[in-house]
């Protein structure tokens, strides 16, 4: 199969083209030409909207009113389908803190199947949970947590068929310097979470291999001038990446500005932290044991905590770009190639010579119109 994608702009890995046609053979962007290409390609015409890499969404626990924790794989391959409409081309399945049987079972359902995802290409898990500290637990349950505990990461890497791409931890619980320099020699990703930690104990976390700050801001203790904190180690650390949400509930635009001008574009990841509420109306939700109430655009439960969200990652990109702190390209950088680079995974959500056609086509203003995976269109706006 070759194919031809006519479009008026294409946001290439290393540059912004205009005017062209983006080859695509075999499922694999090949190369962008000015002139259109031989009766052997079939041209798609696109020439009044963008072509962007698909998006990748590191952090989701669920979506339409499926939940990762459901331990329901016809659900999971449902979620993944259903994720084409946010603009995801792969995500990371993501789980919350749970008791560790629950937890066992959840990844050795998901593991061993990430490859029949129909959708949205699932590229691994991320656990999220139970190795956090109470104070700042936001919707995970406290009853579940724990210290970080290797034999139990050993486990969990067997079943899921050596799935295991980010884990989040809590810095100051014992054993976590030894629990990430474990996971390092695994190559999995350790997120900093839920931590109460001091701003030398996040350094030692990162200076021992951690390098990913989890939705930074939220479920951590804020900046301080005279005690930074996680959030000044988020700002301050060589080599790391931060998450942030970007729906206008969990982070001020201000705050985000702020994090971008100090982390860079390369180093800021957005996510959704999207709950099963996502794609659907308001209302009554469940997240893991608690219930969330849906409503103006923000979940939440009982005692008012925010209850991840329900915010679409394509929409993440545009709020970005709304709110004048970046350009197009780098917004669209940073749900894309950025979360990438954070899991090394440099091959994936980026249009590149060789690389699998996962692309996205976008309006003048930014409205998601089509989602492709390998060169076949799955998604199209109505």
């Amino acid at each position: 199969m070759s194919l031809a994608i006519k479009a008026a702009t294409v946001y290439l890995h290393n540059e912004i083209v205009h005017d062209g046609y983006l080859l695509i053979d075999n499922g694999k962007f090949a190369s962008f030409i000015k002139e259109k290409p031989s009766a052997h390609y079939d041209v798609i015409d696109y020439s009044d909207f963008a072509i962007a890499p698909g998006l990748f969404d590191t952090h989701i626990h669920g979506y339409n009113g499926y939940d990762v924790m459901d331990n329901n794989l016809s659900g999971l391959i449902k979620m993944s389908e259903d994720l084409l409409s946010c603009g995801v081309t792969s995500f990371l399945p993501t789980t919350l803190t749970a008791p560790i049987n629950q937890l066992d079972a959840v990844i050795k359902t998901i593991g061993p199947h990430l490859h029949e995802m129909k959708g949205a290409k699932a590229q691994g898990i991320f656990i999220e949970g139970p190795f956090f500290t109470e104070k700042h637990k936001g919707a995970q349950n406290p009853d579940y947590f724990m210290d970080p505990l290797i034999d139990i990461l050993d486990r969990w890497i067997q079943l899921s068929n050596n799935q295991i791409k980010k884990i989040a931890i809590a810095p100051e619980r014992e054993g976590a310097i030894r629990f990430i320099s474990h996971a390092k020699k695994h190559n999995i990703r350790v997120a900093l979470a839920h931590t109460n930690a001091d701003y030398l104990t996040a350094m030692q976390a990162i200076n021992t291999g951690a390098s990913i700050f989890t939705h930074t801001f939220n479920g951590m203790n804020g900046f301080n001038h005279r005690e930074p904190g996680v959030v000044g180690a988020a700002f301050s650390a060589d080599h790391a990446f931060a998450e942030v949400i970007c729906d206008g509930h969990h982070v001020h635009p201000a705050a985000i500005k702020t994090l971008i001008k100090t982390r860079g574009i390369d180093e800021t990841v957005l996510i959704s932290d999207c709950m099963m509420a996502g794609g659907k109306p308001e209302g009554q939700y469940k997240l893991g044991e608690f219930d969330v109430f849906v409503k103006d655009g923000k979940a939440t439960i009982q005692t008012g905590s925010l209850a991840g969200s329900i915010l679409e990652l394509k929409d993440a990109v545009k709020n970005l770009i709304d709110w004048g702190i970046v350009t197009p390209h780098e917004a669209i950088k940073m749900a894309s190639t950025s979360p990438a680079k954070s899991l090394a995974l440099h091959e994936t959500a980026v249009i590149k010579t060789g690389v699998a056609a996962d692309f996205i086509v976008l309006d003048h203003d930014f409205h998601l119109h089509a989602t492709y995976i390998d060169g076949h269109c799955k998604y199209i706006k109505e």
